[in-house]
Parts: structure tokens; C-alpha cells; sequence
């Protein structure tokens, strides 16, 4: 009979999983073409590794379920399990009236339809716009009173993605902006346009985009220690988010046309 050691099961279990994880890195870049190549190919296998831990860590295991977890993560930022503007997310995700993986997965791909429908648009048009209002509101002088920035900036962001706001509801909007201002504070960023800078991060490539592999600029911008002065980093990091968006909206239009 033939007896396989622990060190040979081992061997096995990494070469299977070595395989399913090329098989998502490329199920992901032909998911969403213009992100693959806005990241390319070596980080986009570390948010396939970090979306197969999340994803196991809520029970889920099979393909479908764990294929599902990471597309996911593309549309909506690697944390979106805990972002406020999606709780029915983390809702769905900690449901426990939906004991089995493929009806917990199936109730967040119905809602990510809806939102993506409501949200996203025809052919992401109305994605497209607001990346479009984000990159020419980040060229103009933005003056935002300091003592009442939570209000304006909600009425700045409505103004950018008037969907998505309606979607997400003032609650939502609320809490991101709260930690956007954190997150600047972190960051040493005490100027309103700082504060603006951190929330429409947030806002545009979901609220842990500072430690996300989709976004590796934001972390290496925020920890470049050769960039002492606050000031001087909310310059570099607008500066690198601007050249972002620009190829972003370059790919998707490329998208779109094809």
C-alpha cells in the first residue's frame, strides 16, 4: 500500500495551490484588463494572495466562492469586507442565517449586481465621470473651510458621483469622510486640501487604499521617509494620483472602444 509522508502531502498541497493562484492571477487580469495593466502582473498575484486569505477566513474555499471574493477586491478595493460604503458586504459576509459558502457567495454577487447597475452604470459610464470630475477637480484650487469640513466635503463628493452618494446613503458617505480625516491626521496632513486628498482616495479606491497591493504608489508616497514636510507629501502623493487616473481612464476608454 502506498503511504504518503506529511512532507510529500506537503509538496502537494503548495503545487495545488501554487496552481489555483496562477489561475486566478489570470482569471483577475482578464477580468479587468485596464487594472492589470495599471498594476501588472506581480501585484496583482499579491491581491490574489491576500484576497484568498481574506476569503478563507470567511468560509470560503471553493472556486466560485473565492473567484467571486477577488473580483470583488477589484471593483471595489481590496478591503471592501470592511469599508463603509459597502456594508451590505461585510453584512452578507457575517450572515449566519446563510450557513453555506455558495448561498452567502450568490447573495453578494445578486448585490453586487444592483450596485454595480445603480452605481457603476452602462459600460461603467458613470464610473468614467466621476474619475473624470475627481481628475479636474484635483487641478483646481480646492478651498474648503476647515471648521466645517465634514458638510463640504459630503457636498463635494456628491457633486463628483451624485450615484454613488444616492447609493451608499449620508451614513455611509459620514463615516468615510471620519476616516478620511483620520487617516490625514495619521499622516500629519492638516491642511483641507490634504484631508480632501486622503478622503477621495478613499472614496475613489476604497478606505484602505493606503495598505492596498492594488495601490502600491499610496504606501510608498506616505512612507518615503527621503519626504519630511507634511505639505510636500500631499503634493507628491496628488502628484502620482493625478498620473494614476490619467492611465486608468486612458485603459478604460481603451475598454470601452474595443
Amino acid at each position: 500500500m502506498l503511504v504518503m509522508r506529511a512532507e510529500q502531502m506537503e509538496v502537494f498541497r503548495r503545487a495545488a495551490l501554487g496552481l489555483f493562484e496562477d489561475h486566478m492571477v489570470r482569471h483577475l487580469a482578464e477580468f479587468s484588463p485596464p487594472l492589470f495593466q495599471a498594476v501588472g502582473e506581480g501585484q496583482l498575484r499579491k491581491v490574489g494572495r491576500l484576497g484568498m486569505e481574506r476569503a478563507a477566513s470567511y468560509g470560503f474555499t471553493c472556486r466560485g466562492p473565492v473567484r467571486l471574493y477577488l473580483e470583488l477586491m477589484l471593483l471595489f478595493g481590496s478591503h471592501f469586507d470592511t469599508d463603509p460604503q459597502y456594508p451590505w458586504a461585510a453584512e452578507i459576509l457575517a450572515d449566519r442565517d446563510l450557513n453555506h459558502q455558495m448561498d452567502r457567495a450568490e447573495s453578494l454577487y445578486r448585490r453586487s449586481l444592483d450596485y454595480r447597475e445603480k452605481v457603476a452604470g452602462p459600460k461603467d459610464a458613470y464610473t468614467l465621470e466621476a474619475l473624470r470630475n475627481i481628475a479636474v477637480l484635483a487641478k483646481q484650487p480646492l478651498t474648503l473651510p476647515i471648521e466645517d469640513f465634514p458638510a463640504a466635503m459630503h457636498r463635494e463628493i456628491a457633486l463628483v458621483y451624485p450615484e454613488k452618494v444616492a447609493y451608499i446613503g449620508n451614513q455611509g458617505i459620514s463615516a468615510l469622510i471620519r476616516k478620511g480625516m483620520d487617516g490625514a491626521r495619521m499622516q500629519r496632513f492638516s491642511t483641507p486640501r490634504g484631508m480632501a486628498l486622503v478622503t477621495f482616495l478613499m472614496f475613489a479606491m476604497g478606505h484602505g487604499c493606503g495598505s492596498d497591493p492594488l495601490y502600491p504608489w499610496i504606501a510608498q508616497t506616505l512612507r518615503d521617509k527621503a519626504v519630511t514636510d507634511a505639505d510636500a507629501r500631499v503634493k507628491r502623493l496628488e502628484t502620482k494620483a493625478l498620473t494614476w487616473l490619467g492611465h486608468a481612464l486612458a485603459n478604460f476608454d481603451k475598454a470601452v472602444q474595443a
